[in-house]
């Protein structure tokens, strides 16, 4: 197998950028490693992508933040650290066991004053935050369930401005986005938010593939327009 195909040697080069580009951060370490006490899927972002969330929060001049789908919070302190201090970050998480961890990791990285955990599945706290006529979002990050995908988008809609960002993970499915026969109900939900994609004029996007730690996949980038 060469090494252009080689999962092994993506991660050796994920080690080697988060070891030269991001180092050692004991918050998120300790997020990791409360994420593994509790039993939580090993299923964050890994440094390299947290990181490059960070960076487009901070290329966005986002004040304003929606994460869709918590986990341990690993992705909401990247996220969260980007904001300034009177920015604000809204996580929506489904499981009150994931919901305490990832309070308790925001709280120890000391973001708990830029960082709110919404309890409850995300089409109602979706529902909740339009309902409330929140202030727009300047990025949206989505990395829940996949067949939901579709109505997450639309949602998103709903809770941005022209020029928001909406960053949509793990769309690429070890490369079964391509697979027009796919039964499998989370490479549909991918494949009809690509459709969405192509016959809304509102908005510009692209997809772009990864490997790493997390193995073959990729995540969608969209930009608001109108």
């Amino acid at each position: 197998m060469s090494t252009q195909q080689n999962p092994e040697q993506w991660a050796a080069v994920d080690d080697y950028v988060a070891d030269r580009l991001i180092g050692e951060d004991e918050a998120l370490d300790a997020a990791l490693q409360a994420a593994d006490r509790a039993g939580l899927p090993p299923i964050a972002v890994s440094a390299s992508q947290g990181k490059l969330l960070h960076l487009l929060a901070r290329m966005q001049g986002a004040r304003r933040i929606l994460e869709i789908g918590t986990l341990a919070g690993y992705s909401a302190i990247w996220l969260a650290r980007a904001l300034p201090d009177d920015g604000r970050l809204t996580t929506l998480e489904i499981d009150p066991a994931h919901a305490a961890v990832a309070t308790a990791n925001v709280e120890r990285a000391g973001l708990a004053n830029r960082v709110e955990v919404r309890l409850g599945a995300a089409r109602d706290t979706l529902r909740q935050l339009v309902e409330e006529g929140v202030e727009p979002y300047d990025l949206v990050f989505v990395d829940a369930d996949k067949p939901s995908i579709p109505h997450y988008l639309e949602a998103s809609l709903a809770l941005t401005r022209p020029g928001s960002v909406i960053v949509v993970d793990n769309v690429v499915r070890g490369g079964r986005l391509a697979d027009a026969h796919s039964t499998d109900e989370a490479v549909r939900g991918v494949r009809q938010l690509h459709d969405l994609l192509a016959g809304d004029k509102r908005l510009d996007a692209t997809t772009v593939q990864t490997v790493g730690h997390k193995g073959y996949d990729g995540f969608t980038l969209i930009r608001v327009e109108g």
